[in-house]
């Protein structure tokens, strides 16, 4: 059994017991997360939300928060002497799929 659910502008193919990265939630570890934009299930058939599948929920429980690795960003133009490098670390929260309610 898994389903598709949408999060953070993102689409994710989960399955019970699965530990996935998303975008930041805003929740401590251990709490409970409940995602409700469930796309697709398929618990032996295919069923296909239009555009979400009605009373379909997945519920996951929060490992940790973190920062992802450091994406370089370096801006040079030639021959003027300009250039400009910065950093930037994209914070997630891992959670795992505890079940999948459909």
């Amino acid at each position: 059994m898994y389903a598709i659910i949408a999060t953070g502008g993102k689409q994710y193919k989960v399955a019970e017991g699965d530990i996935i990265k998303v975008e930041k939630l805003g929740v401590e570890a251990g709490s409970t997360v409940s995602f409700d934009q469930v796309l697709v299930v398929n618990k032996g058939e295919l069923v296909v939300g239009n555009p979400t599948v009605a009373n379909a929920t997945v519920t996951a429980t929060v490992v940790e928060e973190g920062k992802n690795k450091k994406v370089i960003v370096y801006r040079y133009k030639r021959k003027t002497g300009y250039h400009k490098k910065n950093g930037h670390r994209q914070p997630y929260t891992k959670v795992k799929i505890e079940k999948i309610n459909a």
